[in-house]
């Protein structure tokens, strides 16, 4: 039996399971990320913090702001201001994760960040902040404390910079080995 050749109706089910694969790991990521919060939220009082080595520690606190606490201090509109950014960049991330076929890591990329986004944004629905429960700290230093989503932000940020340096230096190579 003859294989009916490939159409362009073809390009919309690969599209698609790109689609379902990235939802799916964000769902993922979403799960993890709310059912710490979860746990930490019941088990924890506010403040309260457990110490598991001499630079990391389990607490509970809320960010009522974006990254580092940015507009923390506000009268509450910073609430709804990233939550519809949350909403509004894991729109575009579905959109280019549907267009972008041949590049695995710009999607994982997306993936992480979408996943993270989404997470934070259920919280700030939910509870009018964000929950964090990991705190990094030396002596009198402390970075702020963060949570699953924020790290699965982040990683996909660091994967949007590794791409792009990998492709620079494929498109590079590529341009030499023409000349």
């Amino acid at each position: 039996m003859a294989h009916a050749p490939a159409t362009p109706l073809a390009a919309p089910h690969g599209r698609g399971k790109r689609l379902a694969i990235s939802l799916a790991v964000a769902a993922l990521i979403i799960l993890l990320d709310q059912v710490t919060k979860i746990y930490f939220n019941t088990q924890f009082r506010y403040g309260e913090r457990l110490n598991l080595l001499p630079f990391f520690d389990f607490t509970l606190l809320y960010n009522r702001g974006a990254a580092f606490s940015f507009l923390a201090s506000e009268e509450g509109w910073q609430r709804w201001l990233f939550t519809v950014l949350g909403v509004g960049a894991s729109a575009v991330i579905i959109w280019l994760i549907a267009r972008t076929p041949g590049q695995p890591r710009f999607r994982a990329a997306l993936t992480l960040i979408m996943g993270g986004a989404i997470g934070n944004v259920i919280d700030r629905l939910l509870h009018g902040h964000v929950v964090d429960f990991l705190l990094f700290y030396w002596k009198d230093w402390y970075y702020p404390a963060f949570n699953i989503a924020d790290v699965a932000i982040v990683c996909g940020a660091a994967l949007l910079v590794i791409d792009e340096i990998l492709r620079s230096r494929e498109k590079a190579r590529q341009a030499r080995a023409s000349n």
